[in-house]
């Protein structure tokens, strides 16, 4: 089983192939801003599962939950603070290699990402954040496939 850099790696990898194939098929149009935040979003994605343990993964993933939370509250979203606050604390409930390291997780952990959007700018904002809950997914996935979750 991979370290954070073996997930980081993974996720790398199939943020760039899904962004790729997304444009290629007509899904996304590309532009460099979204794509760097897709990937992003693929690489927390990557390292979701294995923050409920102390490691250099779990630090790093937290490091940018706390700029981005930091940022929010400079910029006075408060209430998008809270929410991203309360929702990365969730994997600290339940132990390591629990319901972090399953395939209904990989589904259910990003709905925040589409469900807090369509709560508080409407369902037709919201559809804007699909590709944003897809790359969380997919970075997800990257890391059950690498530990080995889908024998």
């Amino acid at each position: 089983m991979p370290g954070y850099k073996g997930h980081l790696a993974g996720g790398l990898f199939f943020a760039v192939m899904g962004i790729v194939g997304a444009v290629m098929l007509g899904w996304l149009v590309f532009d460099p801003l979204i794509a760097i935040g897709l990937t992003g979003f693929c690489l927390l994605g990557a390292l979701f599962p294995d923050v409920d343990t102390n490691s250099k993964g779990q630090n790093l993933y937290y490091a940018v939950f706390a700029a981005i939370d930091l940022g929010l509250i400079i910029q006075k979203h408060y209430m998008w603070a809270a929410w991203l606050g309360f929702f990365s604390m969730l994997p600290a409930i339940g132990s390591h290699r629990g319901w972090t390291h399953t395939w209904w997780a990989m589904l259910l952990v990003p709905l925040p990402i589409l469900i807090m959007p369509a709560f508080m700018l409407g369902t037709e904002a919201a559809q804007g954040f699909i590709p944003f809950y897809a790359a969380f997914g997919t970075g997800y996935f990257s890391h059950l496939l690498l530990d080995g979750e889908f024998k």
